[in-house]
């Protein structure tokens, strides 16, 4: 029996992922350990800070940060995780605050500062909103995945363990919060918590069209021991990440897939909208547009000292010129 090479994956268990954590695809020459039971902050701090995993997918914020910082991790252009954030804004519903611009000179609580849903949130609010992120004085409840140091002019408050962002906004101590999540005074129906954007899908329908841009939110990263020792493991996983992609999607057209009156509807209008494929992955002209847009907003606010190539961040997954499954005849 041919040997093969173990190495650990962390990652959600989706439905583009599932062949692979069934077993229905296998990346040549790798055997998987598949790890899903961890919520995607514990998922990235076990990653970047510890180092635990072989592969992992990884915030794309944080993930910029440490390859910034020389950090010895690499990635290749396999995006599972995709959302629009508009309606991740949430206010206090007594603070005033009926349009973004109002968000000038408040207080804003987030999780983490580099999470890459409010990396998102703060870089549409400042380009499409005129709402500088400069404007706003910042705090943030958890640690940071990778350490920074705050560039000058950013108003950024790290609160003692017994605090909580969710309970600030409650009680007025904020006057919103960015997050990845709905948080839960929200899905409570407190009603001293609302969004930003009341019709916040009409928004993110402008922005994808006037953009094109369906933020990515997580990449794929690999420890830089793993590609220096195994270099074909790159475009082995990245063809086996698609396969199961290619799986999953042609499974999710069925609309009796889902126990969801109108879910064909929904299929058909992301379509309409998002066009056939837009969980594509690979440098495609408009992933790479997506990746530029989120590396310009981390390097203007600070977060990054230089605005890299794509070809820095991510490992090639070409097999060559005309060569590959696709061509052969």
């Amino acid at each position: 029996m041919a040997q093969k090479i173990a190495l650990t994956l962390a990652c959600g268990d989706y439905e583009i992922t599932r062949p692979l954590i069934d077993g229905v695809v296998q990346p040549d020459g790798i055997e998987l350990t598949i790890l899903t039971e961890m919520d995607s902050a514990t998922r990235h701090w076990r990653f970047l800070r510890n180092r635990e995993f072989d592969v992992a997918e990884v915030s794309a914020s944080s993930y910029m940060v440490a390859r910034d910082q020389g950090q010895p991790f690499r990635a290749i252009p396999v995006f599972l995780h995709r959302r629009f954030r508009h309606g991740f804004a949430f206010v206090n519903t007594g603070k005033g605050i009926k349009k973004p611009a109002d968000l000038i000179g408040r207080k804003v609580g987030v999780k983490s500062f580099l999470t890459t849903a409010t990396l998102w949130l703060r870089g549409i609010l400042e380009h499409e909103y005129g709402v500088p992120h400069a404007s706003i004085d910042w705090f943030a409840e958890f640690d940071e995945e990778v350490e920074f140091t705050p560039p000058p002019g950013l108003k950024l408050t790290r609160l003692p363990h017994a605090k909580s962002v969710e309970t600030m906004l409650v009680e007025g101590e904020i006057d919103a919060l960015f997050d990845a999540y709905l948080i839960k005074p929200f899905t409570a129906k407190d009603p001293r918590v609302g969004r930003l954007f009341p019709d916040y899908k009409r928004e993110e329908i402008a922005y994808v069209r006037k953009t094109g841009i369906f933020p990515i939110m997580h990449v794929l990263g690999l420890r830089q021991e793993i590609v220096d020792r195994h270099p074909w493991v790159a475009i082995n996983l990245f063809q086996a990440f698609n396969q199961a992609k290619a799986i999953a999607m042609k499974r999710m057209e069925n609309p009796r897939i889902a126990p969801i009156a109108w879910y064909r509807e929904a299929w058909e209008e992301q379509e309409a909208i998002l066009g056939k494929d837009p969980w594509a992955y690979g440098l495609t002209g408009q992933n790479r547009k997506t990746l530029e847009t989120l590396a310009g907003y981390s390097h203007e606010q600070g977060l990054i000292k230089r605005l890299p190539a794509l070809e820095e961040l991510f490992l090639s997954v070409s097999q060559g010129r005309k060569r590959g499954d696709e061509f052969r005849v």
